[in-house]
């Protein structure tokens, strides 16, 4: 076989990258394709029993509104208990703060919070539901829910961040048919959602998570005048303060209780206005207040445990008998239930089922007729979408006649147990209608029907809920047949690379170390990781446990290479008699040194955070830290901010070169990390509540400086580092014979390039230390301290260890090191750790480029960390092993630099991208697959994406470099020496 070429290896790799591509857009876009939803909007047939073969009738959407709505009030045959609505959404409030939880009531701080909310509910004026809503908990697809009573698709979350114009069936477009004027304040996602609906409007962004305060009166500050006002219909009210609060400090924060009292005035305030104006010409007006989703502890949501799908349904205007703490509907059973309580068709794609209690004002017979109607709409639906219904054409087909048949054909299938379910509640009421009114005042008649009803609505219901989105087959196995291609390739090409680096030289190189050639310990160990990798993401536990096998994985290695370092040392006999092997014993103790601290800090790390899903209550770092006063967090922020400061400052101070332009580079990034401290010390509070121009413009200042200084240096550097003979690097290259390294460095410009790589290494690693100051929490200012010394223990352990180590299996343990960093920064596989507050930082007006861009440097600091530290990793590792031709050109030399650092983070995220995508594709029917598996498979290939740019900027700065390296030296244009 040919050996590799620079241009071969290139080639290949960009093949199976762009094979990887197309194979993961063709699988993401046939896993979560948007879910399916009828077209057209309900009319007046949706008061009609369901037509032989039809889903509906839209001859009356010509109508004009005022016909319209008496048409649909004479069709309805339920009286309208409302004639005007204010929908009151309280973004991110957890039902339990109000309701309490299983049972009890809430705690003593949320009670005293909203005093005038909880009298409302104890003298039955208010009654109040924990509504679960369907993951991603995040606000559009939420919104969506409660106006349209569908349950949209997974991918919803990523459109959250760029909303576009409901076209389904929804409660607004049907309030706007029937003529209904409606007003917006608050959250801006409405408008966008539904564009030249309301009459008056004033949106805000939801985005500027650090406003606590100015967000919330944009809105209040209206609201006098408009409850004052009687030209509207509906008003909705969209408050943003509170899921603010929790962003920026968690449901436990010293803001929530005062932002709670605050709701409460508001509470207040409209249950005061509306009761007073009963009885003139505005009418009944029901005031609903309702909530998006929960938060977590730490005030995050996206995912689907108790905490984020906890939300609010309180209906203020309705009379309960009984309060219940312990009431729970699903989130889409809103919709419904305001469409019959106005008396609008229920939307077409509805899945819920009406709050019964919302019509106990009403007679036994107008409450049948609302069950009725809830079941025809939701019979269309399950016409539509289950093709084998042997209900799908009634009442024309002969099921009709089957309804008393045995029981054991209505479980068959799912099809029969729903038709049989509906037609028994239709018997029922067509029986209690046969046998007039006396019949209707017979409890037992009423209660027998409604049961009945119920019992088909709640079962359709679940049913239409939990059905999985029909996937293309053929297109999933294409995109999966497609990665494993790609897999293939650039697995098959790091065995050829590694193959001809440690094999093909042996005979030349026989007297190097034997674990450079045979099969170790610690190559079988990285070998296995992926094995144990790829057997735990069957499971749902260890899925949402993942960061236990990470820092399992990490920690084994480290005492591997401890174990692998103790074995190194000289006996004490030839210690004695041997002088050389004192300095040899050193060097090994220090190493030893380095392997302590690595585990010292690893323990550190893993204990910061008590990461994943089912743990997270127990107590951590970070916690006793927050427990213990902010101050104390902002004291160790400080300490760690300036220590990593420091650290990076100094390595640069300490390259020997003086010239102009290396002081340029200290003085930027010095300039930077000052900038940064500043920040940190006046703005970054976690408990400031409101945006700062000041804070801005100071980020915005950071973000230039850095830019700049680190571009820079990546683009002068290497054009103006002198040609010298001293090194900057801290490398041990003692091994290479040095006649033959000075031959080398005759056609090449070795010692430049390892220079220029070590200066923008420490670049690379100083920028994004203070990015990552900049944005991340204030509680993980330590763990970015940690992180860097872990990186630079290895780097150092590595660059000493001389050739007892291969390459690949280095640059694999610094791989998983990145990854046990990403889930000691308190990430995990559920969408609610995602830091959105960080991503605002330093933007003045919202952009969902930047601010995806922002969200996806804090979500990926770690993994993206040991990327960067690949290229000072490069220049400081010792290349005795590799057998260079003696007839080598600029290719050979530039693939045995770059080919391991850009090929084995590539390929073993293939692995495990490769692996999960097989892993989903199995489970795509498992109850847990849109709550665990899927949002795993978008960290996947967010890592995916993570890994292609961190490789892309390493193969960029080493091409780059060596280049302009070249090029100067075959010019052989010297640099005068008052560079230097």
């Amino acid at each position: 076989m040919r050996p590799l070429t620079c241009t071969k290896l290139a080639l290949i790799t960009l093949t199976g990258v762009i094979i990887q591509i197309i194979g993961l857009s063709l699988f993401v876009f046939g896993f979560f394709p948007i879910k399916p939803a009828l077209s057209g909007t309900s009319g007046s047939e949706s008061f009609r029993l369901p037509i032989c073969n039809s889903v509906g009738n839209q001859s009356d959407t010509i109508l004009p509104s005022d016909p319209l709505r008496s048409l649909y009030k004479e069709l309805s045959g339920i009286p309208s208990s409302f004639d005007r609505l204010i929908l009151m959404v309280i973004d991110g409030l957890p039902a339990e703060f109000v309701l309490g939880k299983n049972g009890k009531p809430p705690s003593k701080q949320y009670l005293e919070a909203m005093p005038y909310t909880q009298s409302l509910l104890a003298s039955g004026l208010a009654v109040g539901y924990h509504a679960k809503a369907a993951p991603p908990t995040v606000t559009m697809p939420r919104l969506k829910a409660m106006v349209s009573g569908a349950i949209g698709g997974f991918l919803d979350v990523a459109f959250n961040f760029n909303t576009q114009a409901m076209l389904d069936d929804n409660l607004l477009g049907q309030f706007f048919r029937i003529g209904w004027e409606m007003v917006m304040l608050g959250d801006e996602t409405w408008l966008k959602l539904f564009p030249g609906v309301f009459k008056r409007h004033d949106g805000v962004s939801s985005f500027y998570v650090k406003d606590t305060v100015q967000v919330d009166q944009n809105v209040s500050r209206h609201l006098g005048d408009e409850l004052s006002r009687d030209d509207w219909n509906l008003m909705i009210l969209h408050y943003l303060g509170l899921d603010h609060v929790g962003h920026i400090s968690g449901r436990s924060s010293v803001l929530m209780a005062p932002k709670l009292k605050e709701m409460d005035e508001v509470v207040k305030l409209i249950h005061s206005s509306t009761t007073q104006s009963q009885g003139n010409a505005r009418g009944r007006t029901l005031l609903m207040v309702v909530s998006d989703h929960g938060m977590t502890e730490n005030g995050n949501h996206g995912g689907s445990s108790y905490e984020e799908t906890d939300s609010l349904a309180l209906f203020i205007g309705l009379r309960n008998h009984v309060f219940d703490y312990a009431s729970v509907i699903q989130q889409v059973d809103i919709a419904p239930t305001l469409a019959l309580l106005f008396g609008v068709p229920i939307p077409k794609n509805n899945v819920g089922v009406l709050i019964t209690e919302a019509f106990d004002s009403l007679k036994e017979d107008q409450r049948l007729r609302a069950l009725e109607l809830n079941s025809w709409q939701l019979l269309r639906l399950l016409q539509a979408q289950l093709s084998g219904l042997p209900c799908r054409n009634f009442p024309c087909d002969a099921f009709s006649n089957h309804q008393s048949s045995d029981p054991s054909e209505c479980n068959h299938s799912t099809a029969n147990m729903l038709c049989c379910l509906y037609m028994e509640a239709e018997a029922l009421y067509n029986s209690l209608k046969s046998k007039g009114g006396s019949e209707f005042a017979s409890n037992k008649g009423y209660s027998r029907t409604a049961a009945a009803y119920y019992k088909f609505l709640k079962s359709a219901s679940e049913w239409l809920s939990r059905r999985s989105t029909d996937k293309p087959v053929k297109l999933l196995a294409v995109g999966l047949a497609t990665m494993f291609i790609s897999c293939v390739i650039l697995s098959s090409l790091l065995f050829c690379w590694v193959r001809e680096i440690y094999l093909g030289g042996k005979q030349q190189h026989s007297n190097l170390n034997d674990s450079m050639n045979g099969w170790s310990l610690d190559e079988t160990f990285i070998l296995g990781v992926i094995l144990i990798l790829v057997t735990s993401m069957g499971s749902s536990s260890m899925v949402e446990e993942e960061h236990y096998i990470w820092y399992f994985v990490v920690s084994t290695f480290y005492l591997l290479l401890l174990r692998k370092t103790a074995q190194s040392l000289a006996p004490v006999g030839v210690q004695s008699s041997l002088g050389m092997h004192k300095g040899q014993n050193g060097k090994v103790y220090s190493r030893m040194c380095l392997i302590f601290l690595l585990l010292i800090s690893g323990r550190i790390l893993r204990g910061w955070h008590q990461g994943g899903v089912n743990w997270t209550s127990l107590p951590d770092i970070s916690k006793w830290l927050e427990l213990a006063g902010s101050h104390y967090v902002q004291l160790l922020q400080l300490i760690s901010a300036f220590l990593v400061i420091s650290i990076g400052v100094c390595a640069l101070f300490s390259i020997e070169s003086k010239g102009k332009f290396f002081q340029m580079v200290r003085l930027s990034f010095l300039m930077s990390a000052l900038l940064v401290l500043l920040h940190i010390i006046r703005y970054q509070d976690y408990t400031f509540s409101s945006t700062n121009y000041g804070a801005t413009l100071l980020a915005q200042i950071i973000y230039e400086i850095l830019g700049a200084a680190t571009i820079g240096t990546v683009l002068a550097l290497p054009w103006l580092i002198p040609f010298s003979t001293f090194k900057i690097c801290p490398t041990d290259n003692t091994l290479s014979p040095t006649s033959f390294f000075l031959s080398i460095q005759e056609k090449f410009p070795l010692v430049e390039l390892r220079d220029s790589l070590y200066v923008i290494g420490w670049s690379y690693i100083l920028c994004w230390c203070l990015l990552q100051l900049l944005l991340q929490q204030p509680i993980n200012s330590t763990p970015i301290l940690l992180l860097l010394v872990q990186i630079l223990a290895s780097l150092l352990y590595f660059a000493s260890n001389g050739t007892h180590h291969k390459e690949w299996i280095e640059i694999a343990a610094l791989y998983y090191l990145g990854m046990a960093g990403h889930f000691a920064l308190g990430n995990s596989n559920t969408l609610a750790t995602i830091d959105v507050a960080g991503a605002f930082i330093g933007i003045s007006s919202h952009s969902t480029l930047l601010s995806g861009v922002l969200m996806f440097i804090i979500t990926y600091a770690s993994p993206m960390f040991i990327l960067l530290s690949l290229v000072m990793y490069i220049s400081m590792k010792n290349t005795a092993h590799r057998v260079i031709p003696e007839k080598a050109d600029d290719g050979d030399l530039l693939m045995m630099m770059l080919g391991f650092p850009c090929l084995v983070p590539l390929v073993l995220n293939s692995i495990l991208l490769t692996a999960y995508t097989v892993v989903l594709l199995l489970m795509r029917n498992h109850l847990f697959v849109w709550s665990v598996f899927s949002p795993k498979y978008l960290y996947v290939c967010a890592t995916t994406l993570c890994t292609y740019i961190g490789v892309s900027i390493v193969a960029a700065t080493g091409i780059y470099t060596h280049l302009v390296l070249g090029i100067r030296k075959r010019k052989q244009v010297p640099i005068s020496n008052s560079t230097r």
